[in-house]
Order: C-alpha cells, then sequence, then structure tokens
C-alpha cells in the first residue's frame, strides 16, 4: 500500500497522514486480556510505514502506561511522526474508571515534564487539554498550555470536547490548533456548531471513536463484554441498545458491500467528507486492522453513498 494523503492540521500548518492512529486502547479501556506490547508497538511501526503520522495519546491511559508504550514506539522514529499527547484528566480510581479534572497552571507545567520523560522525547507536537476544569477558568489553564508553545516543549495546542464558549475564551488567547471530540455516523453533533467554528478558524477536527468504539465495524455483535472492558457500563452497548443501533450498522454495510470495502473503511470516509482538516484517529493493537483504517484515505465516496449514510437513524443510548 502506498503512503496515504496528507492535510493540514490546523494552525499549526503541520502536514500528517489523513487517517491517525490513537493509541488508548493499547493500555487502557477496551478489552484488557487481548493487550500485547510487542503487538502494539508492531502496530505503531506499520502505521508510520503506511504514513499514518498523527500518533494520539494522553497521560491518563493506564493511568501513563500508554505514554510509555508510545514512547517505546518511538524511540528510533520520532522524527517520523506528529506526536500528540493530553493534560487535564485524572483518573481517580482504575477499577471503576472514576476520574476527575485538574486544569490549574501547576498540573499543565508538571505534566508536560512527566509526558516528555514518559515520551522519551524533549517536546510533543500537539498538547491537547483532555478536558476544561470546572473549578479553573479556561483562560488560565489555556495561558499555561500557551507558555509552553514559547519554551519549545510543545509545539501547538489543541482542546478537547470543549464548547464553542470555551472555544472562542481560549482562542482569543492563543490559537486553537486542534479540537479532538467524539464523532462518526453515531455520533453527529459536531456538525452543528463545532466543526462550522473549525472551519471558520482554521482549527483541525480530530475525530475519536470515529468507528463507534468498534460498533461501525460490524464486528461486535454481543453486549457481553467483560466488565473491565469500559463499553460494558457504555448505555449504547446495552443488549437493547445494539439491536437497535444495528439499524445504522445496516446504512454503512449496504455502502461497504457496494463499493467492495470495509464497514469500518466507510465509516472512517464517512468523517474524512465533512471537513478536509478532519484527521480522524481510530484505535487499533493490530497492524492488519491499521492497514484497513489506512484504506479508508483513499476510499471515494459518491454524493449518492454520502446520502444513504447521512439517513442513518441517530444512535439509541447516551454516549456515557
Amino acid at each position: 500500500m502506498a503512503s496515504i494523503s496528507q492535510r493540514r492540521l490546523g494552525s499549526s500548518d503541520r502536514q500528517v497522514g489523513a487517517v491517525g492512529l490513537g493509541c488508548m486502547g493499547m493500555t487502557w479501556a477496551y478489552n484488557p486480556e487481548d493487550r500485547d506490547e510487542s503487538r502494539s508497538i508492531a502496530t505503531i511501526h506499520r502505521a508510520i510505514d503506511l504514513g499514518v503520522t498523527l500518533i494520539d495519546t494522553a497521560d491518563m491511559y493506564g493511568p501513563f502506561t500508554n505514554e510509555e508504550l508510545v514512547g517505546k514506539a518511538l524511540k528510533d522514529r520520532r522524527d517520523e511522526v506528529t506526536l500528540a499527547t493530553k493534560v487535564g484528566i485524572v483518573v481517580n480510581d482504575v477499577e471503576t474508571f472514576d476520574m476527575g479534572r485538574d486544569g490549574s497552571p501547576a498540573h499543565v507545567r508538571g505534566g508536560i515534564d512527566d509526558s516528555l520523560r514518559r515520551l522519551g522525547t524533549d517536546h510533543v507536537d500537539l498538547y491537547q487539554l483532555h478536558r476544561t476544569d470546572p473549578e479553573v477558568p479556561v483562560e488560565e489553564t489555556w495561558s499555561a498550555m500557551a507558555e509552553l508553545v514559547q519554551t519549545g516543549k510543545v509545539g501547538a495546542i489543541g482542546m478537547s470536547e470543549a464548547t464553542i464558549d470555551e472555544l472562542d475564551r481560549a482562542h482569543a488567547i492563543h490559537p486553537v490548533a486542534t479540537l479532538q471530540s467524539e464523532f462518526s455516523l453515531w455520533t453527529r453533533e459536531p456538525l452543528e456548531e463545532v466543526i462550522p467554528w473549525c472551519r471558520e478558524h482554521d482549527t483541525a477536527f480530530i475525530p475519536f471513536s470515529p468507528l463507534g468504539r468498534g460498533f461501525l465495524t460490524g464486528s461486535l455483535k454481543s453486549s457481553d463484554l467483560p466488565a473491565d472492558d469500559f463499553r460494558s457500563k457504555n448505555p449504547r452497548f446495552t443488549e437493547e441498545a445494539m439491536a437497535s443501533n444495528q439499524a445504522v450498522l445496516d446504512h454503512v454495510e449496504a455502502v461497504a458491500e457496494r463499493l467492495d470495502a470495509t464497514p469500518g473503511q466507510v465509516a472512517l470516509a464517512w468523517t474524512l467528507a465533512q471537513y478536509d482538516q478532519i484527521v480522524p484517529i481510530p484505535g487499533t493493537r493490530r497492524p492488519e486492522r491499521v492497514e484497513e483504517n489506512a484504506g479508508a484515505a483513499a476510499l471515494e465516496l459518491t454524493r449518492a453513498d454520502l446520502d444513504e449514510l447521512d439517513r442513518a437513524p441517530a444512535a439509541a443510548g447516551a454516549r456515557y
């Protein structure tokens, strides 16, 4: 497979592969018994070979183990990727996935140094505020992150799951290069206000869970997930919700069959078609899945294909 097409990553002006790689599931949240460090590292290496160059992690995945794994994988390949990590969420209890937020300037400044150490690098290309902290004005958090750009520890800064008001307040201080939020055929809300805001402000949009946490690949046929899999607590993965959401998948599978593509490729191609600075970051732990996901960048959806996908019903069940 040839190297995939590239897209500009917002006002950072960095060029990255049109499809990125989310590394969270390699050490956190999903199917713990299937984790394999050597296979995950091989997956990251295969991604780079294919031109999948936006590598996304966060300090709280694990917590901390994800950055360590990514650091190992990039030991001799750091210059080939755009490395993105995040700060702002703290894990209170690993077993129950209980989490809090810390957007204090002290946490941001300490967080980047800890992340750089775990990642084995002297800078990250994109540092993202994982969530805003309701106890800390976004201006204080964002100003601390902007300082890191000046020091050279960070190339650009972005936000995740921010509101339009928060984006406006942050952007008035320093450009919001990227916004990362959940977006897929079963989470289409960003089309209403968020993606238009990104267009207006030259901000790239990075969809996480663009495959509906695996559902839109068609591979999840049962709600019988292990108790330590995050999805087992997710309203969209109850038996009733999954049965209802099959109607969404039906549209994806119909287009996939017509194009001789996989459902996952069609779901990713739909996200790519929504804005020329969208870079989805599907997560996987397997090299063959990276190859499949990268193939979505070359999949051409016609207007008829897009119309059929747009007719898919809204998902049953809340996101969390």
